[in-house]
């Protein structure tokens, strides 16, 4: 799966970072060579060319989309900012570390209740750099990648149609318990299908999520068969929508966090498996620290917009951290003898398949180039192993030892 936010997957210049525009609203015309491009699209199921043309119900026109959006930036809720959450380094270093390198695999947040994680969570979207979208297109298309285009905008390009582009905010979709498949992955509107001979695709939340983060608040208590679906998307990427025969694919690239109470009840240890990371967050006992939070929070409340400006040089201090490292992250080096050794843990570890070594590899390697060094040590490597190989462990019912103390009693002992 390509990176979400590569900055090489694009050759157009990156946007500067815009902590509080939910949208900018300077269309560029950009004219590409259909030869080129059509060289470069694989063939994939759901776009054969044949008597049924792909129509995209729900895609707004430029003017419609520029519209919600500046009523959205106008409308919308204050965010809390990321650097003045307190205390739970341990997520927010799992949850910057999926945004360097998405191939990692999105990171299940697990921890007692009213101990910030859907606003950590939140918080993220404002570090998060513009991307360039093909205007009116819903699965927010990649104007310069085929990857990660929709069918539409694909057809286009080939028809060597010039392309509206924009650039717009990279966007968190939630996506709420009572959800059902049709909403998540999209529907097909059979009867305009048989008349018509037009698949009329009303997309769901996986194409709103296209290049974005696609959040799940109670991940645990979610269908096991909506977890799967997005389990199978966030790895392959793509989502097909198959009814009476049939078949549409688009792309759905996306960042998959996951957060829940362990009280409420645990996932399958195959589908843990398939979540990057895994981070477990706990209630602050020091009375000094609480009575800290509690006085940034109710600062917040009196007066968001004053509280968001006190932390705007630390947000664009870490906005610049994160681009920078994206940037870099190619050139880190990784030791071979670090590689054998982080394989020995996971093997000493009786680790099911090689999930914990690919990820402890990338995470390690993001962290170097968020510390902004070209190459990985040791103490990297330590800081990320229990959050990549904890949820990875085989359950023992006898054992009262946590599985991340489990993890680094393991890593001290092969590394020495």
């Amino acid at each position: 799966m390509a990176p979400l936010f590569s900055p090489a997957s694009a050759p157009a210049p990156a946007a500067s970072p815009a902590l509080f525009s939910a949208f900018t609203s300077c269309p560029l015309f950009i004219a590409t060579a259909s030869s080129a491009i059509s060289a470069r699209i694989p063939s994939k199921k759901g776009f054969r060319h044949g008597r049924f043309t792909v129509c995209n119900v729900a895609a707004p026109s430029a003017t419609e989309q520029d519209t919600k959006a500046t009523a959205a930036k106008e409308s919308q809720r204050p965010v809390y900012p990321f650097p003045a959450i307190v205390g739970q380094d341990e997520m927010k270093l799992c949850l910057l570390l999926n945004v360097i390198d998405p191939k990692i695999g999105g990171v299940m947040i697990m921890g007692d209740r009213g101990t910030g994680k859907s606003t950590t969570v939140r918080s993220l979207v404002d570090l998060l750099p513009d991307i360039s979208v093909v205007v009116g297109d819903p699965f927010n298309s990649d104007p310069f990648d085929p990857e990660v285009m929709g069918p539409e905008v694909r057809n286009r390009v080939l028809n060597g149609e010039n392309l509206p582009v924009t650039t717009t905010k990279i966007t968190m979709v939630d996506l709420p318990l009572g959800a059902t498949e049709d909403r998540v992955c999209g529907t097909i509107d059979i009867e305009k299908a048989l008349t018509e001979g037009v698949k009329a695709f009303e997309p769901g939340l996986l194409a709103k999520a296209n290049r974005g983060i696609l959040y799940v608040d109670e991940v645990n208590l979610l269908d096991d068969h909506l977890v799967d679906v997005l389990l199978d998307s966030a790895a392959s990427g793509w989502n097909t929508v198959e009814r009476e025969g049939i078949s549409i694919s688009h792309p759905a690239r996306f960042i998959l966090i996951g957060s829940g109470n362990p009280e409420e009840g645990e996932l399958r240890p195959q589908l843990l498996d398939r979540f990057g990371m895994h981070a477990q967050v706990g209630t602050v006992r020091d009375a000094e620290l609480r009575v800290k939070i509690v006085e940034e929070r109710a600062r917040f409340d009196r007066d968001p917009k004053s509280f968001r400006q006190s932390y705007l040089d630390e947000q664009e201090k870490l906005q610049d951290q994160i681009t920078s490292a994206r940037s870099n992250l190619g050139s880190v080096q990784l030791n071979h003898e670090l590689r054998i050794k982080i394989s020995k843990v996971c093997a000493e570890l009786n680790v099911d398949g090689l999930r914990g070594d690919i990820v402890t590899n990338r995470a390690a390697k993001a962290l170097a180039a968020l510390k902004g060094r070209e190459t990985v040590t040791v103490e990297d490597i330590a800081t990320v192993i229990p959050n990549c190989l904890r949820h990875r462990l085989r359950k023992d019912p006898l054992e009262s030892i946590d599985s991340g103390l489990l993890v680094i009693e393991k890593f001290y002992e092969v590394f020495g």
